[in-house]
């Protein structure tokens, strides 16, 4: 049996394809095979893909696009690996990644069923390698989350401490990823960390303290989209959602957090205050906060922008007086 799938879907990326793929193919690992899911692409992914002459490419073609959660499903029922890995088609690997978590499940019980690791983003220029820098240093004054293990790890995907990032980061046995049914295919956000939650109720999961996936950002689902997942994906949680915020875990204020980010980039900023006052922030978020905003700025008028901003002020300033 193959030791490893990898699952590559994509979807008109025929750029940043070839990258994934060579990543993957470049493994310290011998024993693998990449699953390409060509999700209905009318660009030139056809033609990459035409160009591997590797037998362990192995091309699957949807006649129309089904969804990102359709096609990792679809590469998991082609799946002949022990293990399967998910890698998105804009991202790439680290030649050692599998080599890391195979090795950091080696001398662990049936219990552990997979492994994730850290990641990167590809944040080039002076503007990206300051927010780079900030985010290091707040980030400092956070507690360290719970990273590893089973029950232990529920709280902390559902408040968004721990980010274990299925569609490229994860590796689980296959046969645990399709007993659970594979990806949520009603979700157009927080698949990865719904998908993960149903792997943890077959097993454990470990951590790999290490940036082994560089992300690139190439865009996120509108902000109504993030607002409606969200409730869909807490509301299938509910009782676990109840249960960890008894212990101290700010969950929905997390996801007000999410969704205020996502309406600060695309301007539209009362929305984005209306769910930021009942948001969480700690100052690991500021630099991305601030960041998302500056996005919305320069999408609107410099008066807008100042009564907002003014606004905003006014309500930041408001929840720190209540809180004294």
């Amino acid at each position: 049996m193959t030791r490893v799938s990898v699952i590559i879907p994509t979807y008109n990326r025929a750029a940043t394809l070839p990258r994934a793929i060579d990543s993957a193919l470049a493994q310290t690992i011998d024993d693998l095979e990449v699953v390409v899911v060509d999700d209905g692409s009318t660009d030139d992914t056809e033609a990459v893909l035409a160009e591997y002459e590797d037998p362990r490419v192995r091309p699957v073609i949807h006649a129309t696009n089904r969804g990102a959660n359709v096609a990792r499903n679809t590469g998991l029922d082609h799946a002949r690996g022990e293990y399967v890995a998910f890698l998105d088609s804009d991202d790439e690997w680290q030649p050692a990644k599998l080599e890391r978590q195979l090795a950091a499940l080696e001398d662990r019980s049936s219990d552990w069923v997979g492994a994730y690791c850290g990641t990167a983003y590809d944040l080039s220029g002076a503007s990206g390698r300051l927010r780079s820098i900030a985010a290091s240093v707040l980030a400092r004054s956070d507690d360290e989350p719970t990273r590893e293990g089973g029950e232990e790890l529920i709280g902390e995907i559902l408040a968004d401490n721990v980010q274990p990032g299925a569609g490229s980061t994860l590796l689980v046995r296959t046969e645990v990823a399709r007993e659970v049914g594979g990806f949520d295919e009603d979700l157009d956000r927080f698949q990865d960390p719904e998908f993960c939650l149903r792997v943890l109720e077959c097993g454990n999961l470990a951590y790999v303290d290490a940036a082994l996936v560089r992300r690139n950002e190439t865009g996120h689902p509108p902000a109504d989209v993030t607002r409606t997942a969200s409730r869909q994906y807490l509301s299938a949680y509910e009782s676990e959602v109840e249960r960890f915020e008894a212990e101290g875990y700010e969950i929905r204020s997390r996801h007000e957090l999410i969704i205020a980010k996502r309406y600060f980039a695309e301007g539209r900023f009362l929305r984005a205050l209306w769910h930021f006052r009942k948001a969480g922030a700690s100052p690991r978020t500021y630099p991305g906060v601030c960041w998302v905003a500056g996005a919305g700025l320069r999408r609107r008028s410099r008066p807008i922008v100042a009564a907002l901003v003014a606004l905003l002020v006014v309500i930041t300033l408001g929840r720190y007086t209540r809180s004294e």
